[in-house]
């Protein structure tokens, strides 16, 4: 582990940890976001930026220095987190410009709509409908983080159960999977965690599900069927309340049959890849998922 491991752990655990406890107005929410990933997550040189909307969806697409620039190539489409109140696609916009860089892929970002005013399912409406015509167009590969992550697998259950054109591979970052927030580690882990207050996931649920069921598939992926899904990349830390989100979402996507890789780091902050390039071990995640996802493509002819 690098030495900027136990300072950023320590820096966020001081910082923003304490920020989320207290921290009750979504839009100050939105507003801190946004103002961390304009000081801290900057793009590579030569990484370009452009709006787009995929039927009536706001999308962002990055594109990093050498990306293919073919229509019809295959794509990233990646759901950023944010407890489904907050984020969007400029906060993470250069962690996927990185991911471009790596992949020689294009990365599309939606801006899908936001709880409380927006309550489920009005988030994976929108990733659906972008999905739809993103992949009209060309092959996709599907990611997120966090509650971003749980989203790209609620879509991947809905992709599925209607019927529709397959993502090449799924990837996510510290999945939330579980709205029920039945996992062990929500409590084992509420101390370590170093960004997550566990006393505060209930509440900002709330917030998207609204009256909802949290044992909705649809909600909560870790419920739904993958049958006959793609392979799937999920990364989280040891430390986090959400380690048994992944760990039995592998096992559910392992019971369905489906191919996983499962990537459980020691004592890394929630969703650690987005600190690219500052922290080592984000760095090397990032190159390890470009690899495993350059493995995921369609072979040329005469590769």
């Amino acid at each position: 582990m690098s030495l900027r491991r136990p300072l950023l752990n320590l820096v966020l655990r001081l910082r923003e940890k304490r920020f989320l406890s207290r921290v009750e107005d979504p839009d100050e929410l939105r507003d801190r976001f946004e103002q961390v990933a304009h000081w801290l997550f900057w793009p590579p040189r030569g990484a370009h930026f452009s709006s787009a909307v995929l039927d009536g969806v706001p999308v962002t697409w990055a594109r990093g220095a050498g990306a293919g620039a073919a229509e019809d190539g295959p794509a990233l489409m990646f759901l950023h987190g944010g407890a489904y109140v907050f984020g969007s696609a400029r906060t993470h916009r250069s962690m996927l410009a990185r991911l471009s860089e790596r992949t020689g892929l294009p990365a599309c970002l939606p801006d899908y709509r936001l709880a409380p005013e927006h309550r489920f399912p009005a988030a994976l409406e929108d990733a659906l409908s972008a999905y739809i015509a993103l992949s009209a167009q060309r092959p996709v590969i599907l990611g997120g983080d966090s509650a971003g992550g749980g989203l790209s697998l609620a879509l991947l259950a809905e992709i599925l159960k209607h019927g529709l054109r397959k993502p090449l591979a799924v990837f996510c970052f510290s999945p939330l999977t579980d709205l029920t927030f039945s996992g062990n580690s929500l409590q084992s882990n509420a101390r370590a965690d170093v960004i997550l207050p566990a006393a505060r996931t209930g509440e900002l649920a709330g917030m998207y599900l609204g009256d909802a069921n949290p044992g909705d598939p649809r909600a909560s992926p870790l419920f739904g069927r993958f049958a006959g899904a793609p392979p799937v990349w999920m990364s989280v830390g040891t430390s986090e309340i959400l380690l048994d989100d992944t760990r039995r979402m592998a096992e559910r996507l392992t019971k369905d049959g489906v191919e996983v890789t499962e990537v459980i780091a020691q004592d890394l902050p929630h969703v650690w890849p987005i600190f690219c390039p500052l922290l080592p071990e984000a760095t090397a995640t990032l190159d390890g998922l470009a690899e495993w996802i350059t493995c995921q493509l369609p072979r040329t002819a005469g590769s």
